[in-house]
């Protein structure tokens, strides 16, 4: 079939905002008990609620109904909150943020009644009937929360006792196999959990609790996450101390690296309950590596050391558990959308339990994700994944180049992957090319590259949005007059720095991102108030730097036009961080856009306003790209727009 020339950035495509609005799911938190698997989804069809899921001999099922929605707020980004022996499920509801023992057949029933409590990453302790979780309290107004390990009853009598205290922060209890051990994180301001953590370990004692803990790893400079028990009672887990994050079991008392390479075996924590490695057996255990930012599935001997690869489809792996020889993980890869995969390890057979999207794009509308490194600042490499314009039906006009949209993902301590994303594919198929950039300051190449933006945030990670767009222009591949660059919470940050201090773009988009680097210091949550004092420096001794890489305090500098889009509920990048630089902007005949959404917080969640906030940003684009204009796309008021 002949394609028809049209401009780039103005095809027609079949992935609309509705699509990406009302046909997927964000599935996570997932959880494999005997032979059945858990998950939970959040489905913006439903208003953004999160239900739980299992998936028992081959058929799906919710296991809560509205208006019940399993998400915890524990650090604001949450991350599983969901525990289950045998069939009893445990699970933290987003509306009152108690715990509710959900039981066959019956309704949930309210475990925790205490209101300004909430709860995170639990774990039946089998042996006392209890269960053992994370716990913040919120109940002191104008302080801040304080976070304990503890064990709740879970007869009904709301009863809590504290295992632990006087960390600024806990994580990743788990017991051993025999119940006689528990495990856990912690660690304190002004560290993150990528910076500095602790491993502890308690003995339990007669009375049925657990005695005085120990420190078996960790400490400054070295971060530890995801311990797990073997099957066999051999205390494993992550730690980055040559430099990349890497196995470890201690045996002994003796810690002992499984199989060092330069490689990561985990990313940060962002979240409560990331799962990339599980054992099979005593003897074996499966793991998600990253190298170049690409993910691999690896058979580990834990003996001996010896890693051999497992052949998979799959580049890009979030999530990864075990039940014996068979393996379950939420993946996709550079030509198919994230799912729930069944691998197994026996035959090699792969079954897709259930897909994050419904597939209605055929692969001829999808473009593949090339791994690129370019120069950048200081004769250093940046990594990024460029996506050049695909459509089955269209094609640009000869000798004209793709406008190209720079995507600055958030953390910044994070990163991007080359698994295939409607979101860019909703760019790529209208004839937009795409840049995600893997930034210094990026997770999945090592400690040093992720280290390389302390003290550097704002300046490192504009400079290689910068260099991305700067070599695929010399590469002849994109339109160097119709750059655009966007993100959200840092990512928006770093947008809003790019507009403000490069001459590299044409427009800009803040998903609520930052503008105002000291009102985030007093205004935003326990788990990143002491962030900045890596990546800027501690304050008030170093507010000059914070004023000067604040884009509110230089609007001077900026001639770009941009759109922004805020939740309204937004606890880690408040909408007054948006709505003083649109004021700014406005103010200074710049054009802008600013749409805002009431009931989404960090994150849209609600699928009016997912498409809402794709179809604007489009709009917007056009209008400043002078392209023609889509149909049936609501207008967005931008002012100072001749």
């Amino acid at each position: 079939m002949t394609k028809r020339v049209a401009p780039f950035g103005a095809w027609v495509s079949p992935i609309t905002a509705e699509s990406l609005a009302e046909g997927g799911v964000r599935q996570g938190a997932m959880l494999v008990q005997g032979s059945d698997v858990y998950w939970t989804e959040l489905r913006p069809a439903e208003a953004g609620r999160y239900v739980l899921v299992r998936w028992r001999g081959g058929t799906k099922e919710d296991l809560i109904a509205a208006p019940w929605s399993a998400r915890t707020l524990v650090h604001e980004y949450g991350g599983c909150c969901v525990s289950v022996h045998e069939d009893s499920v445990v699970f933290s509801n987003f509306a009152d943020q108690a715990l509710y023992r959900l039981d066959p057949g019956e309704s949930p029933v309210q475990v925790t009644h205490v209101a300004g409590l909430r709860f995170a990453d639990p774990t039946h302790d089998v042996t006392a009937g209890r269960l053992v979780c994370v716990c913040e309290d919120h109940r002191r107004a104008g302080h801040e929360a304080v976070t304990t390990l503890v064990s709740v009853a879970l007869d009904g009598s709301g009863e809590i006792v504290t295992i632990a205290e006087g960390a600024d922060f806990y994580s990743s209890p788990l017991l051993s196999p025999d119940g006689a051990s528990l495990a856990w994180l912690s660690w304190d301001h002004p560290n993150m959990p990528w910076d500095s953590t602790r491993l502890w370990l308690a003995e339990r004692d007669p009375a049925g609790g657990f005695g005085a803990a120990r420190c078996v790893a960790g400490g400054p400079g070295e971060s530890i996450t995801q311990p797990r028990f073997s099957p066999d009672g051999v205390l494993t887990f992550i730690s980055d101390r040559t430099g990349w994050s890497n196995l470890y079991r201690l045996e002994s008392d003796e810690t002992r690296a499984v199989c060092p390479m330069e490689a990561e075996f985990a990313h940060p924590q962002w979240a409560f309950g990331p799962s990339e490695y599980a054992y099979v057996s005593a003897d074996v255990l499966i793991c998600a590596y990253t190298a170049s930012g690409v993910s691999h599935l690896a058979r580990v001997d834990v003996a001996s050391g010896v890693l051999t690869p497992v052949s998979t489809p799959y580049t890009a792996i979030r999530e990864l558990r075990a039940a014996g020889e068979k393996i379950y993980l939420i993946a996709s890869s550079p030509t198919e959308q994230a799912a729930v995969v069944e691998l197994d390890l026996t035959s090699g057979h792969v079954t897709v339990v259930a897909r994050s999207i419904r597939e209605t794009t055929r692969v001829d509308y999808v473009s593949v994700a090339e791994a690129i490194s370019f120069p950048t600042g200081e004769d250093e490499v940046a990594h990024a994944f460029f996506y050049q314009p695909q459509n089955a039906d269209f094609c640009g006009p000869p000798e004209a180049l793709p406008p190209c949209i720079v995507l600055s993902h958030g953390g910044p301590t994070s990163a991007t992957s080359d698994g295939r994303r409607p979101e860019i594919q909703y760019w790529t198929s209208r004839g937009f090319a795409v840049v995600d950039v893997n930034y210094r300051g990026s997770t999945g190449y090592g400690r040093a590259y992720r280290e390389r933006l302390y003290g550097n945030w704002g300046v490192l990670d504009v400079e290689d949005c910068a260099s991305a767009a700067r070599y695929l222009v010399a590469r002849g591949a994109i339109d160097g007059a119709r750059l655009a660059i966007r993100g959200g919470s840092a990512g928006g940050y770093t947008t809003l720095m790019s507009v403000t201090f490069t001459d590299m773009f044409r427009a800009g988009a803040s998903h609520f991102g930052i503008s105002d680097l000291v009102a985030l210091t007093k205004h935003t949550h326990k788990f990143e108030s002491r962030y900045l004092d890596q990546l800027i420096g501690p304050y008030p001794e170093a507010e000059a730097t914070y004023l000067a890489r604040s884009p509110l305090y230089c609007p001077d500098r900026i001639e770009c036009p941009m759109i922004f889009l805020q939740g309204l509920e937004d606890k880690a990048c408040p909408p007054a961080q948006s709505e003083k630089m649109v004021e700014v902007l406005k103010a200074h005949g710049i054009p802008v856009a600013y749409v805002s959404f009431e009931g989404e917080q960090h994150g849209f969640r609600q699928a009016k306003n997912i498409r809402r906030a794709f179809e604007a940003e489009l709009y917007f684009y056009c209008r400043i790209f002078g392209l023609p204009l889509p149909e049936g796309v609501a207008p967005v008021e931008i002012a100072n727009l001749d």
